[in-house]
């Protein structure tokens, strides 16, 4: 894939599938967090939970043949193991393949537990 321009490119460029994926990763991200700002990191999707928020203040999502990836930091990771347990996951990451739902409750829950240790200027 081309180096995306825009969040709304990077989207384009995936399969139905993992756009469809993003997009409810995306919106379970803006429902938490509703000023979050939307940037590209890494040549992926990003969500600063705070203004200017640096790489360690943001979730990050990224779309695969067969799975959407969904980086909410290893803190968070940490937390949420157990419940996690079914996934691939990466020490900061975790792995959605796109022939199952979208566990959006567990999702929120991660990003409202992320930005209250951002909010506390923690991890």
């Amino acid at each position: 894939m081309d180096k995306a321009k825009t969040v709304d490119d990077y989207f384009n460029a995936q399969s139905e599938k993992a756009k469809k994926a993003l997009i409810e990763l995306k919106k379970c991200i803006l429902e938490v967090i509703p000023d979050a700002t939307e940037l590209l990191n890494y040549n992926i999707p990003a969500y600063s939970l705070v203004v200017g928020g640096k790489r360690e203040q943001q979730i990050m999502i990224a779309g695969y043949k067969n799975h959407v990836g969904f980086y909410p930091h290893p803190t968070t990771m940490e937390k949420f193991d157990a419940e996690l347990s079914e996934f691939k996951r990466g020490k900061g990451s975790v792995q959605f393949p796109l022939d199952k739902p979208i566990p959006k409750d567990l999702i929120m829950r991660m990003i409202k537990y992320r930005l209250e240790l951002v909010l506390q200027g923690g991890n």
